[in-house]
């Protein structure tokens, strides 16, 4: 059962539910995806993937006064990745280098705290899917 507009708030705090809605209003105008809510695992309190074609594009994760966003780039896309990396912030750049690497990818996972990183969210995107949406 998805979070109401309201439970969302009180759990992220207003400003964190901005950037949520902001995030989501950014993949959404460039996406045309399947979106799943599922329930948070250990860590989060709520799951909101953007899926297509049983594969995922990237998932936000929601927990009190905090969002996530997590992208997961398989071997051929961290190819791509560390080709343009420069062009990325230092704090993208940081991430990636820190990002666990599993089986099916490198898992980076970002605390948004504002938009400023969000161009480089849609980068990151990019990689993995062209945007579908003009």
């Amino acid at each position: 059962m998805p979070p109401s507009e309201n439970e969302l708030t009180a759990l992220l705090g207003t400003p964190l539910y901005d950037v949520w809605t902001q995030l989501c209003a950014s993949i959404e105008e460039r996406y045309e995806m399947d979106r799943v809510w599922n329930k948070g695992g250990k860590a989060w309190d709520y799951e909101y993937k953007y899926r297509r074609g049983g594969k995922t594009l990237c998932a936000l994760y929601a927990r009190e006064n905090c969002v996530g966003f997590l992208v997961i780039l398989g071997k051929e896309e961290r190819a791509k990745f560390e080709a343009e990396r420069e062009t990325y912030t230092k704090e993208v750049q940081a991430n990636y280098d820190e990002a666990r690497t599993y089986h099916d990818g490198k898992w980076i996972m970002f605390e948004p705290v504002d938009t400023s990183l969000f161009q480089d969210f849609i980068g990151l995107l990019r990689i993995k899917r062209k945007p579908n949406r003009a």
